[in-house]
């Protein structure tokens, strides 16, 4: 049986949150009084109730990974419609390939949603790991990519919230335990490609046993699943649109193939420099983190190392997993935040005249986010007083020792200082 989870769709209220004021000092001061405000979960009334599958034990590393959400108008009504990433487990996928891929909710009136799963055409099994959205052939509706094990699967939209599957026709099928993906025209072409990490190297039929490694498959003592550590990492892959529906692979070409293989995750596109172009960022568990600047001309190279945006503060390779970029602090240039490993403390990189700092413990994010294992990540302005928040929602990925660790999200409110 599978552990089922369910999507949580959250509301949100706002009420006043009393909080100690901080230290005078000759620069600044704290606001005492700051908006905070208060989420529902809705998600049975709102009809979001398919579980995601999963297994309870975790035995293997790739059940401990999977879960995306994407937020979709698949139907150009004006109101956003929700995919959730379904996952699977191993018995499941050697018994019958896997399940459905993905499920596709849509938004009726009132908050309430309708699986349309079928109805849309969206069939392929699998693993589904991670979802993104982009209308990759500029006919006004959003289409839908689906990381995964076994293959990932592109479903261009026919409109009315029907799809149909181009995977082989577009070239873009991959292949390994694929979990990152996301659009971005980095030629500038006016046609958006797409960059999809990878995580290690998966055999189905010679899986590596719980606890079967003293240095690779135990935490703290306790006999736990393998890697990443000690497995093969993935290369990872880019994707440039050709224009006609078809995709062209050229990570290797534009230098952004992961030649050392670490275990991809988490990325993003932004335009960190403010010279026009898309640049690139890669969350590594378990190793390095990738900074990609784009050349403009198609190709890019790694600058995470000579900007300090790759490792934490005091120089340490820290198990990344979510990765978002904003301007947190409304001085023009964005900055970093990367979700971390038990133990380790969420990144919050600024950006300076001189590259990136880690300030995650000036910050006040450090602390708070140690005890867990940070996924997947954004910044929003959740109270709408123009500061960007941070959402990070947490796991764990060894049951055997869960009763150590409590999962709740988190979130962290901009504080502004008057001077």
């Amino acid at each position: 049986m599978g552990r089922f989870l369910f999507w949580g769709l959250l509301t949100a209220t706002t009420f006043a949150q009393t909080v100690p004021s901080a230290p005078n000092t000759d620069s600044a001061r704290i606001s005492t009084a700051i908006p905070v405000p208060h989420f529902e979960d809705i998600a049975p009334q709102a009809g979001l109730t398919v579980s995601h599958i999963s297994s309870p034990a975790a035995r293997y590393i790739i059940e401990s990974v999977s879960g995306g959400v994407g937020l979709i108008d698949c139907d150009n009504d004006g109101k956003l419609d929700i995919i959730t990433v379904n996952g699977s487990n191993v018995d499941r996928y050697r018994q019958q390939g896997g399940d459905p891929l993905i499920t596709l909710y849509h938004q009726d009136a009132d908050l309430k949603f309708t699986d349309i799963t079928k109805q849309a055409g969206l069939t392929r099994k699998g693993w589904g790991m991670g979802v993104a959205v982009a209308d990759y052939d500029n006919d006004g509706l959003p289409d839908i990519y689906v990381t995964g094990y076994g293959g990932n699967v592109l479903y261009h939209n026919l409109g009315n919230c029907k799809f149909e599957d181009v995977t082989e026709k577009a070239g873009v099928g991959g292949g390994g335990l694929s979990l990152g993906a996301a659009w971005g025209d980095y030629d500038r072409d006016g046609h958006v490609d797409l960059f999809v990490s990878r995580y290690v190297h998966v055999d189905m039929k010679k899986l590596p046993e719980l606890g079967s490694n003293e240095k690779f498959c135990r935490f703290r003592g306790v006999l736990v699943q393998c890697g990443p550590w000690g497995l093969q990492g993935e290369t990872d892959l880019l994707y440039h649109n050709r224009g006609d529906g078809t995709f062209e692979e050229v990570s290797r070409k534009a230098g952004v193939d992961n030649s050392h293989h670490y275990y991809g995750m988490g990325v993003v596109w932004a335009d960190y420099d403010n010279d026009g172009w898309p640049d690139l960022y890669v969350a590594d568990d378990a190793g390095p983190n990738y900074l990609y600047r784009n050349k403009g001309n198609g190709t890019f190279e790694e600058v995470g190392l000579m900007l300090g945006a790759d490792l934490s503060g005091d120089g340490q390779e820290l198990g990344s997993m979510g990765v978002d970029m904003g301007d947190y602090d409304h001085d023009g240039k964005l900055d970093i935040f990367v979700t971390e490993f038990v133990d380790q403390a969420d990144s919050l990189y600024h950006q300076g005249p001189d590259g990136f700092t880690d300030v995650s413990l000036s910050s006040r994010i450090a602390q708070p986010s140690r005890p867990y294992v940070g996924w997947g990540t954004g910044f929003f302005d959740m109270d709408n007083d123009g500061w960007l928040d941070i959402f990070v929602a947490n796991g764990h990925v060894y049951p055997q020792v869960d009763t150590i660790f409590r999962r709740p999200v988190q979130r962290w409110p901009r504080r502004r200082c008057d001077q």
